[in-house]
């Protein structure tokens, strides 16, 4: 990665995106060493976690991590889920976060040096294209490393950095390896390992 230490430098975390990317490199994200390594790297001024979530279930399996993230130096941004039947008749949840996301970047720029991108959606190109303008660097984290690759080419080619997942894996790997759970082991903690299963989290959201 390619840092500055006196940049001023935000995270953008599409959440359902990042964790489809490490899911499919077979590892899980320790998001407490993830703000370490960016932290030591550069001024980090803020670190945005993009996620929508399902509000009508007693119990939303997301909310422990969500809640966690919240209370250990992320700035969360949600927004309840919309459910709808397709043509063909089958349930799907609307979950999309892309808007949320560009506007904050662009409310952001003028106020940053460097943006860092999780995701590999190609409709985030254009956002780039506009925040390069602004005189920020950006750089985009996905992989090309899972088959099929998870960031789409038009949105590599733009990012002035790209970042494959798979470099950061030792650096900002849960402890254990691949588990079923997403949060830092740590005892000060403010909710247990076992209260977030991530096979029932991000994965939930079919983003349509």
């Amino acid at each position: 990665m390619n840092f500055y230490p006196e940049e001023r430098v935000a995270l953008f975390i599409d959440g359902s995106n990042l964790y489809a990317a490490a899911r499919a490199l077979n590892f899980d994200i320790d998001y407490k060493r993830l703000l370490a390594v960016f932290s030591g790297k550069c001024r980090l001024v803020r670190a945005f976690y993009y996620t929508a979530m399902v509000e009508d279930q007693e119990y939303s399996p997301i909310r422990p991590l969500v809640d966690w993230l919240d209370y250990n130096g992320y700035t969360m941004v949600t927004k309840p889920t919309k459910e709808f039947t397709d043509s063909a008749g089958r349930r799907k949840i609307k979950g999309n976060m892309d808007i949320e996301l560009a506007i904050d970047v662009m409310e952001m720029a003028d106020k940053l040096d460097h943006i860092v991108l999780f995701s590999g959606d190609g409709d985030f190109r254009r956002l780039v294209d506009a925040v390069q303008r602004k005189g920020c660097r950006v750089s985009v984290v996905s992989t090309v490393r899972s088959q099929p690759p998870m960031v789409a080419d038009e949105l590599r080619r733009q990012a002035d950095i790209f970042v494959e997942l798979q470099s950061l894996q030792t650096a900002i790997q849960r402890a254990g390896g691949p588990s079923n759970n997403v949060m830092p082991d740590d005892d000060d903690d403010d909710y247990d390992d076992d209260d977030y299963d991530d096979d029932e989290g991000e994965a939930e959201v079919e983003v349509v």
